[in-house]
């Protein structure tokens, strides 16, 4: 039962705002829910065209309907009742489904998303899969969130969430809190066998989870220009059914399941079975960002400027390390309060400017993204005669056992991390995790129909601390995409794209993309 204690806490602190938040809902009618209204329906047809793979920004950020294919394309078809279709009740229902019947694809047929909600005032259970938006950044001009992304397929779950800021009741307004918990399952074992052939590590009914937390701080009552959010973005990967080769004879590791794996998945702890009795890890693959945003909101313009740290342990989350350990036999006993302390390096930096009376150029966003320390290339665990302790060589999106930060061989994270979708020699692994990069994306609207946004993104990599490059390697990638919206709900979108770099990241690529589409409410 003490398990179940933090939930309870969590609810006494939530049941108060709830109570504070109903007043939006005091106008309901008491008419039923019409569970066949409102529902949006979306046909639409894609085809990739390219000289050596699809290029990269016509490829990710696509939540993983995609492919690297020189030729490939899909028909695509869509049903979806919203949940702000009851905006004006405190119960509401949603629900969807999405597919696609691809070519060239790593699956002949897609289940994009499936997936039923209901809200009750201002919080959300969803089943299913779904595609999630990226919180704190611009869903088409970024290069993508660290941790949970929109570069790949969506992982079905069970979600609670606030998906929208509430006010805290508490100093006087101040503060506004989103979020939410999730639990789910990958659904790429097939893949895994065929792009490996089962030759090197893979993984089958491997488990999820997520969860965030947001805190905005702003002046509601003055209506002040200015807000800072922040929030902790985390990710886990546990149990499943985990093999390897060793000497070419196919192991099963054991993971940790049932209602443990899932407890420690939550809050971070157990070990894995290969850590050994003196040098536990937590269980599992877990990682997460630490995000920031400050906000000035002006009458013609707008200005955001953001920071996404990454971590995959408690190196580079709290940059601190336990450092205190005795000597001889006392080796693996903590003696002494002492630390080692990493430098805080490894970042995402952006800045987002909105022009609201402007047409040719609205949005503007520029990062720069450095992930090369990793909190060092050391790593050394206390012995009995040397008891200093340094957890360095972190390997982004990269796992001892696991198979890394991934589903269906997109990293579910930010794309230039190198997916392990283009690797030739069945592993599934990040090749490229060491990099700066430089990304800028724009966008417009010159006449009320047409929209276009450019993106373009110089990087250079020095592969992983395991596997380095025996040089640095460069990537150049640019996107130009246009579209035309006409009458009807009908929807014509052309984009080329271009990469010019090392085989050892991207290669040479030049590509086309043709979308037509339309969409309507079904009546």
């Amino acid at each position: 039962m003490k398990n179940i204690k933090p939930f309870l806490a969590v609810l006494s602190f939530l049941s108060p705002i709830v109570h504070a938040q109903n007043a939006d809902y005091e106008g309901e009618g008491k008419s039923k829910i019409n569970l066949c209204s409102n529902i949006e329906w979306k046909a639409e047809m894609q085809g990739s065209f390219s000289k050596g793979k699809t290029p990269l920004w016509l490829n990710a950020n696509k939540h993983g309907l995609s492919s690297l294919d020189d030729c490939n394309g899909y028909l695509r078809g869509s049903l979806v009742r919203p949940l702000e279709s009851d905006s004006a009740r405190r119960w509401a229902v949603g629900y969807g489904l999405d597919i696609a019947v691809p070519v060239n694809y790593t699956s002949s047929f897609i289940v994009q998303q499936a997936f039923a909600e209901v809200r009750w005032l201002h919080g959300t259970m969803t089943m299913g899969s779904k595609e999630y938006p990226m919180e704190l950044k611009n869903q088409t001009l970024s290069s993508g969130s660290q941790t949970l992304g929109i570069n790949a397929r969506p992982i079905p779950q069970v979600r609670l969430a606030l998906p929208e800021y509430i006010t805290l009741p508490i100093l006087n307004g101040w503060l506004q809190l989103k979020g939410h918990i999730a639990y789910g399952m990958m659904t790429d074992d097939r893949w895994q066998h065929e792009f490996t052939s089962r030759q090197s590590k893979y993984a089958d009914h491997v488990l999820f989870h997520s969860k965030a937390g947001y805190l905005k701080i702003e002046n509601q009552k003055k209506n002040s220009p200015w807000s800072v959010e922040l929030g902790l973005e985390m990710g886990a990967e546990f149990g499943g059914n985990l093999y390897r080769l060793d000497n070419g004879v196919k192991v099963q590791i054991p993971t940790e399941k049932g209602l443990n794996g899932f407890w420690h998945a939550f809050v971070p702890g157990g070990s894995d079975a290969t850590d050994g009795e003196k040098y536990p890890n937590i269980a599992g693959n877990q990682l997460g960002s630490w995000v920031m945003r400050v906000n000035y909101n002006a009458k013609k313009w707008a200005l955001h400027a953001y920071l996404d740290h990454f971590f995959e342990d408690h190196s580079q989350m709290f940059l601190l390390d336990y450092d205190g350990y005795g000597e001889q036999s006392n080796w693996t006993k903590k003696e002494k309060f002492r630390f080692f302390r990493y430098d805080l390096k490894d970042m995402l930096w952006g800045i987002e400017l909105n022009l609201k009376d402007t047409h040719w150029l609205q949005n503007v966003v520029f990062e720069y993204l450095y992930t090369k320390y990793q909190s060092g290339p050391i790593y050394h665990d206390h012995t009995m005669n040397i008891p200093d302790h340094i957890a360095g060589t972190d390997n982004y999106y990269n796992h001892g056992i696991y198979n890394g930060w991934q589903h269906w061989g997109q990293v579910i994270g930010n794309p230039l991390f190198r997916s392990p979708i283009y690797n030739t020699d069945g592993r599934i692994y990040v090749k490229d995790n060491r990099f700066i990069a430089y990304h800028l994306g724009f966008d417009g609207h010159p006449a009320k129909r047409l929209g276009y946004r450019a993106l373009a993104t110089y990087q250079k990599g020095w592969g992983t601390y395991q596997e380095p490059f025996t040089k640095e390697h460069h990537n150049v990638s640019f996107l130009l995409e246009s579209q035309y919206d006409f009458n009807h709900g009908w929807c014509v979108k052309a984009g080329y794209g271009m990469d010019f770099g090392s085989n050892l990241m991207l290669g040479h690529n030049a590509g086309f993309q043709f979308t037509i589409s339309k969409k309507g409410l079904l009546k």
